[in-house]
């Protein structure tokens, strides 16, 4: 089981951790140093108990506002899947692209070639 020397408010700790989990432990202990540190500089030198208490608990609060968050986030996707599901459920809306009749296709051509015709006997004179 390997030994860390790990670094909390400007003091030193000797801690054991199974193997591999080094990583986790540093990164860790300097979520707890900045905490401490922040205290340090707001409040100054206080016992070691009371540093390691009050920047525990100040990491607590900002878990449990993360957490808050989650579960807020958390539902938000539920109500979003939910929508999705009852719309996916739904039968597709039927959309009806009316048909022009061909004797007003044909109408139209007309007229579009008799006003070309009209214009060409405007240029032309």
């Amino acid at each position: 089981m390997p030994q860390i020397e790990i670094k909390i408010g400007g003091r030193s700790f000797e801690v054991a951790c199974q193997d591999g989990e080094e990583h986790f432990l540093h990164s860790a202990a300097a979520m707890l140093d900045v905490e401490a540190s922040h205290l340090a500089d707001q409040i100054g030198r206080m016992p070691e108990a009371r540093m390691l208490l009050m920047a525990g608990l100040m990491l607590a609060d900002k878990t449990a506002g993360l957490e808050d968050k989650l579960r807020e986030s958390e539902a938000e996707a539920a109500q979003l899947r939910a929508h999705v599901e009852t719309m996916q459920s739904r039968a597709p809306e039927r959309i009806e692209v009316p048909v022009v009749p061909q004797a007003v296709t044909d109408a139209l051509a007309e007229i579009a070639a008799r006003a070309e015709a009209l214009a060409d006997q405007v240029e032309a004179n």
